[in-house]
């Protein structure tokens, strides 16, 4: 995501991470490998089993990349790391 930020921004889209990690660690882990967008901390893991990327053991988290359009709706959501042009050709807006 880093590398192709671009792809992101001319898609409208604004990628961001989440992970149980905490701010601290997200501030040194973004200074570290120049991340042009936000992480977000997700401690109590919430936002995880909101959107279904805990593991069975209810702790880990299986990577998972969702695109929400502004109006709240899902346009996108695969496990693991789909490549940038799938994710942004899900885009709300843009024709496929």
């Amino acid at each position: 995501m880093r590398d192709e930020i671009a792809k992101f921004e001319q898609a409208g889209i604004q990628p961001f991470g989440v992970n149980p990690a905490g701010v601290g660690s997200h501030v040194r882990y973004v200074e570290k490998f120049k991340f042009p967008f936000p992480l977000l901390s997700d401690a109590d893991r919430t936002i995880a089993k909101a959107y279904r990327a805990l593991k069975e053991d209810g702790r880990g988290i299986q990577r998972t990349v969702y695109v929400v359009a502004k109006d709240g709706t899902v346009a996108f959501a695969q496990r693991g790391a789909p490549p940038v042009d799938e994710i942004v050709a899900a885009a709300p807006g843009r024709a496929t």
